[in-house]
């Protein structure tokens, strides 16, 4: 009997440990990924045809591209957002649609400290310095005692909150799906007043509309600093950029980006940390994630 076909469209499932592939091997022909990277339409169709489940990463599946798959039954998406699949076409298509929202918090909370203690050390900044042959001592700042605004707080902006707690940090949060008081010693406040309360702004948000724009971003205090390690989009980088550039804003760290690869003007500034796109790129969360999505392909297909 011919095995039923699934594909996965991540670029690196498997490739820090072979345990979430093995549960599969026995009953299923495996497409993988050929390209090493994000898929376009296209490649999704090429790669997923005639497959009943994907385990997907970040490629659009849109509704053009699900009604190009006859046959699917289930969508495993290997992370945490839902915002490149096309929820209702899925369903009226009946494709059963799973995530993985746990396994990446703990790597994107860390992932946020770490941004936060290299832009207030300028730690990159030095490093960069030394390799162009210059040895430059600059003054940073401590971490601790500072005002600490989350925007969005829900599983990643909690982890968050609790390590920079136990830093000596601060910590409010603006959420309009959160009510009062979800975490000992934090307040709620409006955006406006998180703005004009934080020292540090950090982005945790599931979304792709836009938080901060220019009028926004000129409401921080001034020499604050701006993480955003949850969605592209949510920032303009133009506004970001020149409030960077006049020393008005102290840095930014920028995980994500409007369009990625990402090849702005956000890379000629010194007080910058641009990384790609790397939040659960951790290999204890990755293989956590992989094999969550496996289970829950398995599940889809009512082989667990």
């Amino acid at each position: 009997m011919k095995k039923a076909k699934i594909s996965i469209t991540t670029s690196s499932f498997g490739k820090y440990d072979d345990k979430p592939l093995a549960p599969l091997r026995s009953d299923f022909e495996i497409a993988l990924n050929p390209y090493g990277r994000k898929l376009k339409k296209e490649e999704i169709i090429e790669l997923c045809l005639g497959s009943a489940g994907i385990i997907a990463g970040t490629e659009p599946l849109s509704a053009d591209v699900l009604e190009g798959l006859p046959g699917l039954k289930v969508i495993s998406r290997c992370g945490t957002g839902l915002d490149n699949v096309d929820m209702e076409a899925a369903k009226g298509l009946g494709v059963e649609v799973f995530n993985t929202p746990d396994a990446p918090t703990r790597a994107v909370a860390e992932l946020t400290a770490g941004l936060i203690l290299n832009l207030l050390r300028k730690i990159s900044e030095m490093d960069s310095a030394i390799r162009a042959g210059k040895w430059e001592k600059l003054m940073g700042n401590l971490l601790i005692g500072k005002n600490v605004g989350i925007i969005g707080f829900g599983r990643i902006g909690r982890a968050s909150a609790s390590l920079l707690q136990s830093l000596g940090c601060a910590i409010a949060f603006t959420d309009p799906f959160v009510g009062d008081e979800p975490f000992q010693h934090v307040k709620k406040l409006s955006l406006h007043e998180l703005l004009d309360f934080a020292d540090i702004v950090i982005i945790h948000v599931n979304t792709k509309d836009l938080i901060l724009g220019a009028d926004e971003i000129a409401l921080m205090r001034k020499g604050s600093w701006l993480i955003n390690v949850a969605r592209g989009g949510v920032v303009d980088e133009d506004a970001l950029f020149e409030s960077l550039k006049s020393g008005r804003l102290g840095g930014a760290a920028i995980d994500v980006f409007g369009r990625e690869p990402y090849d702005g003007r956000l890379r000629e500034l010194r007080n910058t940390i641009l990384t790609p796109h790397i939040g659960s790129y951790a290999v204890e969360s990755r293989v956590e994630m992989e094999l969550l999505s496996t289970e829950n392909l398995l599940k889809g297909l009512g082989k667990l």
